[in-house]
């Protein structure tokens, strides 16, 4: 008996046959007419030859009908036996019957039995857990210099300031961590840790941990980041070398713009732990810094921005010589003083402005950067030689000029100054107040640094640079070539912060 296969073969070849031209018969005598007689007996044979292929048709399907409904009448009691609510009717179909039979025998034959396919549980994320570990980099910031100072020995060094690891993550869709260490030959330190809650009110963006404070510009930036080899003078000598980093939270809200111009507002309450601002808080007064800050497009190459900023916080705690009565002589410490304690309020004010020149068809090329900064601290002290309260008042400033001659050359000069006050005892020893305020009359500090710095690619870079510091009563002069590299491997490349 044939199979449904073997239909679809017959009449496939069926077809092509009649397809294909007559050949010429044997039959043929070359007249029309007995070419016409020809060709009707051929036609009659093949209409023969069709009738009874349909016939053997036509009785092979008769026999399949016959055989599924055998099939169907053993097994549809069985099947109602074992589930007679779930049972389904034969199908009404005779093709799809056909299918289902010829499918059911194939599978017989073969002795497979179909088994019904597992259910696949997707979870969320499961193949993609790496997307949950904080993206790292590293960066190493290398410098060797030559220095020379007047009546002193010259010398070299190469020092390995740091190597930086950097952690970032978005902890969920509205919250963003970061975080910075440092180790170098004198062991680990923490940088910053900390997260911003975006939009943790209408354009407020909350930030809670420890983080380089958003006094100024540059103060907010990593070392290996800058535009130089180290902070400006007037920074590092108000703040310390490290500059202004403290913990806390800090509020930030996008103010409505002000004609073509937004606008920023800052409010960081933190502890008051800079030992150069807040060396006697021993009580941990918060220090609170607000920072405002305006920017705007003059034309569309040339870009504005100023800010003004203040800190406050306060001191309790002073090391004072003693004036001699017995009482207090008992409670000198090994250096001969004794310790005071009143509240006095330590401040520091800032402004800056910056101006970028950068053309929009050729910012990869050129462009033009000027940027200025003031400080001016107002501190209040108990004088360390008893003679009661006083105020120390210092300011400095500094110019950072900066152009790109090329896509990977940048060509600077950065001029600081820094006027500290003058107090006759600004030098006693084991209470000294240096570089805040000293002895000699009208003092003050110079710093000239230009610089070259050649990007050999976003992830490395180099810096030649030359620092001359000249003044009044604060020292002889200085001079110093460094020679700087640095590189970042990640992908935060060069993160200023």
């Amino acid at each position: 008996m044939r199979t449904p296969r073997g239909l679809c073969l017959c009449g496939l070849s069926l077809l092509a046959f009649l397809a294909l031209p007559a050949p010429a018969d044997a039959e043929a005598t070359g007249t029309p007419q007995q070419d016409v007689a020809v060709v009707i007996r051929q036609l009659q044979r093949k209409q023969e030859q069709l009738q009874e292929e349909n016939a053997d048709l036509q009785q092979q399907i008769n026999e399949l009908r016959e055989q599924l409904a055998e099939l169907l009448a053993a097994e549809k009691p069985a099947e109602e036996e074992a589930v007679p609510a779930e049972a389904e009717p034969p199908p009404t179909d005779e093709l799809e019957a056909l299918r289902q039979a010829a499918a059911a025998a194939v599978g017989e034959e073969a002795g497979v039995v179909a088994e019904e396919p597992e259910e696949v549980e997707f979870k969320s994320r499961g193949l993609a857990l790496q997307a949950l570990n904080p993206e790292i980099s590293v960066t190493g910031d290398m410098v060797n210099s030559y220095w020379t100072k007047r009546g002193a020995r010259e010398r070299s060094d190469f020092n390995f300031r740091g190597l930086g690891l950097h952690f970032e993550s978005y902890l969920d869709p509205y919250t963003r961590f970061k975080a910075a260490v440092s180790a170098s030959k004198a062991g680990a330190r923490l940088g910053e840790a900390y997260f911003t809650r975006f939009g943790a009110t209408k354009d407020v963006n909350l930030t809670l941990g420890k983080f380089r404070q958003q006094f100024g510009v540059v103060n907010r930036w990593h070392k290996h980041a800058l535009d130089q080899s180290d902070f400006p003078l007037p920074l590092r000598s108000v703040f310390g070398p490290g500059g202004l980093n403290q913990t806390g939270l800090s509020l930030d809200w996008n103010m409505p713009r002000l004609g073509e111009a937004a606008q920023e507002l800052t409010l960081q309450v933190t502890d008051g732990e800079n030992p150069r601002i807040f060396g006697g808080n021993t009580r941990n007064f918060p220090s609170t810094l607000l920072r405002y800050k305006n920017f705007r497009d003059l034309t569309k190459d040339t870009y504005l921005e100023f800010g003004l900023t203040a800190l406050a916080g306060k001191n309790d705690e002073w090391l004072v010589q003693a004036p001699g009565d017995s009482l207090q002589i008992r409670q000198l410490d090994e250096d001969g003083f004794v310790t005071q304690r009143r509240n006095r309020w330590a401040r520091v004010y800032g402004a800056d402005v910056t101006l970028l020149w950068e053309p929009t068809r050729r910012m990869r090329y050129r462009n033009f950067l000027a940027r200025s900064e003031f400080y001016f601290l107002k501190k209040g002290i108990l004088a360390p030689d008893g003679s009661g309260s006083d105020t120390l008042k210092a300011w400095g400033f500094y110019t950072d000029l900066q152009s790109k001659v090329s896509r990977t050359v940048d060509l600077g000069l950065r001029t600081d100054f820094f006027k500290p006050d003058t107090k006759p005892y600004a030098d006693i020893e084991g209470a000294s107040l240096a570089p805040l305020a000293v002895t000699g009359k009208d003092p003050n500090r110079w710093l000239l640094a230009p610089y070259v710095t050649w990007w050999q690619s976003p992830w490395v870079k180099y810096r030649l640079e030359y620092n001359y510091e000249f003044g009044n009563n604060m020292g002889p002069s200085e001079s110093s070539i460094i020679f700087q590299g640095v590189f970042a491997a990640g992908p935060h490349k060069h993160e200023r912060y």
